[in-house]
């Protein structure tokens, strides 16, 4: 009978135990829902808040040959692609910005001059990130830039609708994406080029 109310005794503390420790758990996740969520949503930026952002400079780095670093002018030394009709739609499918016009350089054209460390030509297991000032990325893969369309239509602008970009000098975006919002890395920091290990 000792034993009985013992092991009684032991599953009644056990259960409680494990009751406490769930709504902690469950406490502490959503805390962690709530920051991530916090981090995700983008809140309006003041002009002075958005002008700490901005780099006059973009570096390219990484498994790469070259090291750049890319301003404007050295944007506008390389080989310019007027766009147009570029619509920046976010995941809702609501459209953001509609550019009628805009000015820019292949991403590919950057890496081709920066030259990533390939063994030979099968050597193709690379991803580039695009990172913004405020660590918002977008990544592609070698395969997309270098042997799809999108290769064709990712783009680092620096002029919107005959003006210079406002929000940060260079954007990143990706014209063929379906929505473009989650690949257009305003405050264009770096680009850089990694080994899939």
């Amino acid at each position: 009978m000792k034993t009985q109310t013992y092991l009684l005794s032991f599953f009644i503390v056990l259960t409680f135990t494990m009751c406490n420790t769930s709504k902690k758990e469950d406490a502490d996740q959503t805390e962690k829902t709530a920051k991530v969520k916090e981090r995700e949503e983008h809140l309006p930026l003041s002009p002075a808040d958005s002008l700490k952002l901005v780099n006059h400079q973009i570096e390219v780095k990484g498994e790469i040959e070259y090291p750049l670093q890319l301003s404007v002018d050295s944007l506008r030394k390389m080989k310019v692609i007027d766009i147009n009709n570029l619509k920046i739609v976010c995941q809702s499918g609501a459209v953001k910005k509609d550019d009628k016009t805009s000015k820019g350089v292949l991403l590919k054209d950057i890496l081709e001059k920066a030259k990533i460390k390939q063994n030979g030509h099968k050597d193709r297991n690379f991803y580039i990130v695009a990172r913004a000032s405020d660590d918002y990325k977008a990544t592609f893969s070698w395969a997309e830039i270098f042997n799809n369309p999108t290769g064709e239509n990712t783009f680092v602008l620096f002029e919107e609708n005959g003006k210079p970009v406002k929000n940060g000098e260079m954007i990143l975006i990706c014209k063929n994406d379906i929505k473009t919002g989650p690949r257009h890395v305003y405050w264009l920091k770096s680009i850089e080029v990694y080994k899939v290990k």
